[in-house]
């Protein structure tokens, strides 16, 4: 049987990771070619042609269906196969906690670890001032995620897995590698747990490995 679909990235991506969870869960195939260049193959011609941002990672399927946005292709794979309800919510209620829990990832997560992940991969000078503070405010969006399990809840919408789980969790499992250091991890106990939890799915394990927390934090200065 053809993939499912082809995603182009780089290595190691957790959004990417994320989508190989999603789509075995569903029992789709995914193609994600390993001698994908970034810096040169998304700047080609014939990629920009079909993705102008040169951003990745992309979605294209044999059809020509084509995706960007990470959040937009882990919610498309969620909607194309048998859990696609459990997923996405079959109710508008349960839609839409999901839909927030998507946007808090992105925009309180991802938004508040960028500066501390750009820093150390020396895509911009490390700046301790911007560090520090980026690294406060991440540590202040975890509240949202400690009130919704603090009391041994193992999925944040209902009682199965959610796409929002594989939202947050995929980000969290990220930042504990070079951010959500052990003294950070003290201050939201449940939320650790969580991830744990949700790190311990077969699909999740395959996809990101074991959850290793660093001990301090892996700065850009270091």
């Amino acid at each position: 049987m053809a993939p499912f679909g082809t995603i182009y990235t780089y290595p190691h991506n957790f959004r990417v990771q994320r989508a190989s969870v999603i789509a075995a869960l569903n029992g789709l195939e995914l193609n994600i070619p390993e001698d994908f260049k970034i810096g040169v193959d998304n700047k080609s011609p014939e990629f920009l042609a079909k993705f102008p941002l040169g951003k990745v990672p992309v979605f294209e399927d044999s059809e020509g269906f084509r995706l960007s946005e990470a959040s937009a292709i882990a919610s498309y794979l969620a909607a194309s196969g048998p859990l696609a309800d459990q997923l996405l919510g079959a109710d508008p209620k349960t839609k839409a906690k999901i839909a927030e829990w998507t946007l808090y990832t992105n925009t309180e997560l991802v938004a508040n670890f960028t500066p501390a992940v750009l820093m150390l991969y020396k895509f911009i000078p490390f700046d301790e001032a911007k560090y520090n503070f980026s690294a406060t405010v991440f540590q202040n969006t975890l509240a949202k995620v400690e009130a919704a399990v603090k009391d041994g809840k193992k999925f944040l919408v209902g009682e199965q897995l959610t796409l929002a789980d594989l939202e947050v969790a995929a980000a969290l499992f990220f930042a504990s590698g070079f951010l959500l250091d052990a003294e950070m991890r003290k201050t939201a106990p449940a939320t650790i747990e969580y991830v744990k939890g949700i790190a311990a799915i077969p699909e999740f394990a395959k996809a990101f490995g074991e959850y290793k927390p660093c001990e301090t934090r892996v700065k850009g200065g270091a």
